[in-house]
This record gives C-alpha cells, sequence and structure tokens, in this order.
C-alpha cells in the first residue's frame, strides 16, 4: 500500500503515513508468536520509512495499541478463556485511542503508546526486558489457568 501511494502522498504539501502495530511487540505474549512477529514487521517497516522519508513532507508514525474496547472477542465469536466475569480489564475506549492517533498525525509525533498498559508495559520493557518477558508469561499463564 505504501509503494501505491508514496508518488501521491509526495506530492502533497503534507501528508502522514500511520501504521499500527501492537503492545505485543514490545514484550514477547506467549501463544501469540506469530501475530508479534506480523506486528514487528510492521514496527520495521514504520521505522525503515521514517528513516526513508526524512526531508519529506511526510510524517510517519507508528501506533502501539494496548487493550482497546473494540469489542474484538465478543465480534469474532472467540471466547477469552480466564476472563473475569462482570469486570473486564481496564480498556482504552475506541473513540480515545481514535483520538490519540489523530492528535498524533497533527503533531507529527512518530511514536504512540495507547493506553495505560501499553505505556507501562513500554517503560518496564525498556528498564527491565527479562522481567518485563517473566511478567507477561506469569500473567498468560494465570489467566489460562495453566
Amino acid at each position: 500500500m505504501v509503494k501505491a501511494f508514496l508518488p501521491t502522498l509526495l506530492t502533497r504539501p503534507d501528508a502522514c503515513i500511520v501504521n499500527v502495530s501492537s503492545m505485543g511487540v514490545l514484550v514477547p505474549v506467549p501463544g501469540h508468536g506469530a501475530y508479534g512477529a506480523s506486528k514487528a514487521a510492521v514496527r520495521l517497516l514504520t521505522e525503515c520509512l521514517f528513516a526513508e522519508l526524512q526531508g519529506t513532507r511526510i510524517s510517519v508514525t507508528e501506533v502501539f495499541p494496548g487493550a482497546v474496547g473494540t469489542h474484538i472477542s465478543e465480534n469474532s465469536g472467540v471466547e477469552v478463556p480466564g476472563m473475569p466475569a462482570g469486570a473486564p480489564p481496564a480498556m482504552t475506549s475506541a473513540a480515545d485511542a481514535a483520538q490519540s492517533i489523530v492528535d498524533a498525525m497533527e503533531r507529527g509525533t512518530f511514536r504512540v503508546l495507547i493506553g495505560r498498559d501499553a505505556r507501562n508495559l513500554d517503560r518496564l520493557s525498556r528498564i527491565a526486558p527479562e522481567r518485563a518477558i517473566t511478567l507477561v508469561a506469569q500473567r498468560m499463564k494465570k489467566m489460562l489457568g495453566l
């Protein structure tokens, strides 16, 4: 898509490319290796575009959403094992996530973390990467009842 639209974007007075990765790129999530790898590819592509488009009027933004209240599990018919009944985990609303992305585009922000969960995991993965991986693995085991 980028290759298809890039010639047109380069003719515009201002343009922005936004790619959505995942919080799962910040720390690996057991059982989601293929998904994480595909989102890591999105991250690397976005960072390469950022480097390659320096000096142009095209800004590049990469988005790392945490849990966003899109009802993806309900709408896909997938049951999430271990999800507590009644009180879902804290999630960023879809409207707030969208507003954060639009704000980032307007400011030309390169990197956007959506939600407290993504911001906290990003911080922990930078300060103590091994601890972050262990913590996520333990939480996944607990959630899945393993």
